[in-house]
């Protein structure tokens, strides 16, 4: 982490904190040393390279090789930061919340290009709010009710609210599933990120996801990759309004047993299964018969 008896400047602490980070096995080293070292001067990635010959004093110093150090031991750079982009919007993330990804933003669309005017949404399983909150900010017509059993994820997915506004349009609801949502019901949308993974394939993911993100986001009953998904299309019946759409994220495992389940649901129709843009089947379709 350190550079010996060269001047530290902001290029000199980036590129050896990429390195350092890079000899440990980080994804994405330079990304990463670029994220945290903006955090501790409070500057944009294209402000550091425009700065690149300014010294960095020692606490400022200090600052950087004690997030490096949690960087490096594998912690998540959105739990270091506290916060992290989703379309454009800073979201406050924590422990408590899956870091939200990429390929979550373009659920975003296809929820977007099924929602009604002046419809009301429902996100199941809520986390951080990303996929609600992205929907009330791009969308004021809409009205949208996001479920989580978590209470400490709700509580950072109110303040998300808060932090951009649209606390008036987004309702926070504690709930497994549709349990708690029979008054709100029906819904013109669904949408859903839920867990998807076995348990017993833990070992598969990451090691930083496996480390910090909460088992809760994460994973399904034992045995059982559909036990969230049984849980959402059980709901859509009394959920969903009569040709109300439905959009869920899935992905390795889980993807084609999902179309499957949502292909034998009477009341459903118009099931696809659609990739992502590395083509990776992700996003399961349907519409209320």
């Amino acid at each position: 982490m350190g550079q010996g008896n060269a001047a530290h400047t902001v290029v000199s602490v980036l590129r050896g904190a990429a390195e350092w980070l890079r000899q440990r096995g980080v994804e994405a080293p330079q990304r990463s040393a670029e994220l945290l070292l903006g955090s501790v001067l409070g500057m944009e990635r294209l402000q550091l390279y425009l700065e690149h010959d300014r010294p960095l004093v020692e606490s400022e110093r200090d600052r950087m090789r004690a997030l490096l150090k949690r960087r490096g031991d594998g912690e998540p750079v959105a739990h270091l930061l506290g916060s992290w982009s989703f379309r454009g919007h800073e979201l406050e993330v924590s422990s408590a919340v899956l870091v939200p990804r990429p390929e979550t933003e373009d659920l975003v669309d296809l929820a977007l290009e099924r929602a009604p005017d002046g419809g009301r949404v429902v996100d199941l399983g809520t986390g951080s709010g990303a996929i609600a909150l992205a929907l009330a900010i791009e969308r004021p017509d809409l009205t949208v009710v996001a479920a989580d059993v978590s209470a400490n994820a709700l509580e950072i997915a109110a303040r998300n609210a808060e932090r951009h506004g649209v606390s008036e349009r987004v309702k926070f609801v504690r709930s497994s599933w549709w349990e708690e949502l029979a008054d709100e019901s029906p819904f013109d949308l669904v949408v859903s990120n839920p867990p998807y993974i076995d348990p017993d394939a833990a070992d598969e993911l990451a090691d930083d996801v496996r480390a910090f993100e909460p088992p809760l986001a994460l994973f399904s009953e034992r045995g059982d990759v559909l036990s969230c998904y049984r849980a959402i299309v059980a709901g859509l019946e009394q959920g969903l309004v009569s040709g109300g759409a439905v959009v869920m994220e899935t992905g390795v495992g889980a993807s084609t047993p999902g179309r499957e389940l949502l292909a034998e649901c009477p009341w459903l129709t118009d099931v696809e299964l659609r990739p992502d843009t590395a083509a990776i089947d992700r996003y399961l379709l349907a519409r209320r018969a």
